[in-house]
């Protein structure tokens, strides 16, 4: 019950030195409304990052000052990783605060998959998140205190299909975070992972596709259904969602400010519903009730399959 708790958690005690904070992805969505947040706090120092061809954007919201760096940084690249924080490290001393909130998201059944799609997809979302836990542990460790925010999915509690690898990287990085949560709680660091669901935005344009799952092939094939009826869902459930990248972000800092964060938080309406859902209901049940309650889901490939009758 731990997730309802929290939002009746008593408030933290203010900080008394300023935590060096660096989150990734910051030219859109949930990280630019953290990284607009955060440069009116002056009680932190904060490193907002993006990848070199959307620094501009980043860099047309906010100016440098001596408490707030933009820089440049792809995830997936080790080298990125190691220069970025060796410069904090330099500069400030290491970080305090992590959040690892740039992610990418596939649109493809899992047959029109590649294997340079699913690097690409697990690269985003767990190697390099991954990688900059890693580098910023010591620090954390040396000085008894820190926190690593990892910012996940509905899609890592339960699994959609066209997303099977968005989810298999945001499993994954649930996965790897539960893990560290044992491992990080006898030095004082703290692991939470904020768990958003549908968001009032226009990231569903954001989403990639392989060379079978593009739309401009006009989705013809046994997997035609699938696309046609889940990316209009995804847009509707989108659209009318009442939670902004803004609350979201809201959300994030409150984890930052509290003394000790529980692990999990789903940061919507519908991602709390399926938190429980998920915890309540035998798999038996569960898969066959999500199924039936997809768009269309029961003349899916009706023209296409095979299988037997019974």
């Amino acid at each position: 019950m731990r997730p309802l708790l929290y939002f009746f958690q008593r408030k933290s005690k203010p900080q008394a030195f300023k935590p060096v904070v660096l989150v990734t992805g910051c030219s859109a969505g949930i990280g630019l409304a953290l990284a607009e947040l955060l440069y009116n706090c002056q009680e932190y120092r904060v490193v907002a990052t993006a990848r070199e061809h959307s620094l501009e954007k980043v860099r047309s919201h906010f100016l440098e000052n001596d408490r707030f760096m933009i820089r440049p940084l792809d995830v997936t690249i080790e080298g990125d990783r190691v220069r970025l924080y060796n410069e904090i490290q330099k500069t400030w001393g290491g970080v305090d605060i992590l959040i690892n909130n740039a992610g990418i998201s596939y649109r493809s059944v899992i047959e029109h998959m590649t294997e340079k799609d699913e690097e690409l997809q697990m690269a985003t979302n767990y190697f390099g998140p991954m990688g900059l836990i890693r580098l910023s542990l010591p620090h954390m460790r040396a000085t008894g205190r820190g926190k690593i925010i990892n910012i996940s999915s509905v899609s890592g509690m339960l699994a959609m299909p066209t997303m099977a690898s968005y989810s298999a990287s945001k499993f994954a990085l649930e996965g790897a975070s539960e893990a560290l949560w044992y491992e990080m709680r006898p030095f004082g660091v703290t692991i939470t992972l904020v768990q958003p669901g549908f968001i009032h935005s226009n990231s569903f344009k954001n989403v990639y596709h392989t060379e079978l799952s593009d739309p401009t092939r006009n989705w013809s094939g046994p997997y035609c259904d699938f696309y046609q009826n889940m990316t209009p869902f995804v847009e509707k459930m989108m659209n009318m969602s009442l939670t902004t990248p803004e609350k979201i972000a809201k959300q994030v800092l409150k984890v930052m400010k509290q003394e000790n964060p529980p692990l999990w938080i789903p940061a919507t309406l519908d991602a709390t519903l399926f938190y429980y859902i998920r915890r309540l209901l035998p798999r038996r049940i569960l898969l066959p009730f999500l199924y039936w309650n997809l768009p269309k889901a029961r003349t899916w490939s009706k023209e296409h399959s095979h299988r037997r009758q019974k």
